[in-house]
């Protein structure tokens, strides 16, 4: 379609346009993800080849203190000036092999298995039942990942100490000055100050982000659950059988039924959830910045009223005004003057899921018409003037300028706020509970999303392993979604156009 003519197409026009060239490009834009994350892996893959090549080189030219440093720690440096660093490459070499003895290769050797020893019970020499401790497959799984993890960095450690043996080994044969300690370390508050300020916050983010993360990625492709709790039972690797239970489709209530049928709610909800906070939260902050409209700082401090209140406040509130006998049927039966028992959280799927995105518009758009007001603010005025000049009227101008521009600034938030509402666990949790029950899912009512199953699945039936088949799932399609919806914005291909 020619630009001309897609000027020309009404919003509903427009929208139904866009809304199939979307679709019509996903193919294509899902190709090209795909593409750029196997060069990625290649590239990957090469600079790990140029990592081997570069490492056997350092080897065959190094002289004889350089590859004794391959087998011993920082015996090069040592050797040729640099005392103080060789000893802490040599102390670092000799805390593994004690972590890895004493430690380390007793749960790495189990690893495979996740334990084949299970507790039992014996009688004592008085006749008292003695508990024997067996393995326990938690602390393999999870020790076994420290392990891992601590070998990796004492890899890349490896890795430092063979490049500065051959450095120091370069520098004595050029006749170069050899550093020492006490001017390395000063590199670090000067050229190298970007590796001081950044190792504590990459450390605590690999202990209380990277750690925890591939240690709930692993507990998916396990059998642990209600029936494997250790340390009294055992659980061990099952490869992919729970993301088979969460898409193999059989009779009666299961796991795929729920996971499905939670799956196109939980998106129908971000869609509502999402939508209607930022449309109609710009309809309001449009509202208030309207000229003639006075006391506007009073309407803004009424809505940031709403959000001071701690959201699960406002919704375990919200939970007991809409019960049977709560205050908005109370409120019903006044006006109609005869007892109205409305189960607006307990009756119906529908029902319930309806009050839910409405429940949600109350307390979203407070957030919506701050954003908003801010940007409705910055919007040239000149431009509504140019616009009333050639005969455009609100509508026309709110069309062509108003939200336009609010989507070209707001698409970004648009992105987190859905995702955000994907994992929007407050709102379904604190005021349905996931209700109305039905024994048609497992473990999950008509209003759960994915994340508040999840919650169920850990907290109430002790499925650790489906639960992070699922987390694992969620993950991967809000991060498919964010990269290739950003991708394909405005905000992002021309970023100079509203500048």
């Amino acid at each position: 379609m020619r630009y001309i003519d897609y000027m020309q197409l009404n919003p509903f026009q427009k929208f139904g346009y866009n809304f199939t060239q979307f679709f019509k490009k996903l193919p294509g834009n899902l190709a090209r993800f795909f593409t750029f994350l196997g060069r990625a892996i290649v590239r990957f893959f090469v600079g790990v080849g140029k990592g081997f090549a570069n490492y056997g080189k350092r080897f065959a030219k190094g002289d004889f203190a350089v590859k004794l440093s391959y087998l011993i720690f920082g015996f090069a440096n040592m050797v040729k000036g640099q005392f103080i660093k060789g000893l802490l490459f040599l102390i670092t070499e000799a805390a593994y092999i004690l972590f890895m003895i004493y430690f380390g290769w007793g749960y790495m050797s189990k690893f495979n298995t996740l334990g084949t020893v299970k507790a039992s019970t014996t009688m004592d020499a008085s006749g008292f039942p003695v508990t024997v401790p067996g393995d326990n497959s938690m602390l393999i799984l999870l020790y076994g990942v420290v392990t891992i993890v601590v070998t990796a960095l004492v890899l890349a450690i490896y890795i430092a100490n063979t490049k500065s043996a051959y450095k120091v080994y370069e520098d004595k044969r050029e006749g170069k000055k050899v550093l020492t300690f006490k001017e390395e370390i000063k590199q670090f508050v000067d050229e190298k100050f970007h590796i001081t300020l950044m190792s504590l916050p990459c450390l605590l983010i690999g202990c209380f982000t990277i750690l925890p993360l591939v240690f709930m990625i692993l507990i998916a492709f396990t059998s642990y659950d209600n029936a494997h709790l250790p340390p009294g039972n055992l659980f061990t690797w099952v490869g992919l059988e729970n993301f088979t239970d969460l898409v193999s489709i059989t009779e009666g209530a299961n796991k795929a039924t729920t996971f499905i049928g939670l799956a196109e709610w939980t998106i129908i909800w971000a869609i509502f959830a999402t939508f209607s906070n930022y449309i109609l939260g710009m309809i309001v902050a449009l509202m208030i910045n309207k000229k003639g409209i006075k006391l506007k700082a009073l309407w803004r401090t009424l809505f940031v009223v709403v959000i001071a209140v701690p959201q699960f406040v406002s919704l375990l509130l919200m939970n007991q005004m809409l019960q049977i006998n709560g205050a908005i049927n109370q409120l019903l039966s006044l006006i109609v003057g005869s007892t109205v028992q409305i189960q607006f959280l307990n009756s119906t799927a529908l029902m319930a899921r309806i009050t839910v995105i409405i429940v949600n518009i109350w307390i979203g758009i407070p957030y919506t018409i701050l954003i908003t007001s801010g940007i409705l603010m910055n919007i040239p005025a000149d431009l509504y003037e140019s616009a009333t000049i050639d005969g455009a009227g609100p509508v026309k101008s709110f069309m062509k300028i108003t939200l336009p521009y609010m989507l070209f600034v707001t698409t970004p938030y648009l992105i987190t706020s859905f995702i955000g509402n994907i994992n929007n666990f407050n709102v379904i949790y604190l005021l349905t509970n996931g209700g109305p029950t039905t024994e048609k899912y497992y473990q999950a009512g008509y209003t759960d999303i994915l994340v508040t199953w999840l919650f169920k699945l850990t907290m109430n039936n002790q499925d650790y392993n489906l639960a992070a088949a699922v987390g694992i799932l969620v993950f991967i399609v809000c991060a498919t979604l964010s990269l290739i919806t950003f991708n394909m914005t405005k905000s992002a291909k021309d970023e100079e156009a509203f500048s």
